[in-house]
């Protein structure tokens, strides 16, 4: 019996209920991780839009600095993606049944960065007290 788990808790909770019940008639081989297209797809705009807000942030910061406000966005822009899945610490000569769960997993997390590049506009500040006379 093959079993798809979206919730690794889920998981050791389900195996240890069998193992716990079934005793010896049942052998659970060790978990297989991997990620869906949609899931890979939704980390890769997650990412996306936290290197934007992340400028954003860091352009407002500058334009404080120099007493200037950041106005609207005139150009965002992806230059680079990039994604890797975790490496293990250990010898590449173990083979993935030699693994611990933990090791799997780290193995299997995807990690991705994105950089951008925005232009935004920059207002100066305006004294309100001119601006109602």
């Amino acid at each position: 019996v093959c079993i798809t788990f979206s919730d690794f808790g889920k998981m050791q909770n389900i195996c240890n209920l069998l193992v716990e019940k079934l005793g010896s008639s049942v052998i659970i081989s060790p978990p297989h991780f991997y990620h869906t297209a949609e899931a890979v797809d939704t980390l890769r705009r997650q990412v996306c839009l936290a290197a934007v807000g992340n400028t954003r942030q860091k352009a407002q910061e500058v334009c404080r600095l120099f007493g200037q406000s950041l106005g609207k966005p005139l150009l965002i822009r992806e230059e680079e993606m990039k994604e890797w899945e975790g490496q293990i610490d250990s010898h590449p000569s173990n083979s993935s049944d030699t693994l611990t769960v933990q090791q799997r997993i780290q193995s299997a997390t995807i990690y991705a960065s994105s950089k951008v590049f925005a232009i935004f506009e920059i207002k100066g500040r305006e004294k309100r007290k001119n601006k109602l006379i």
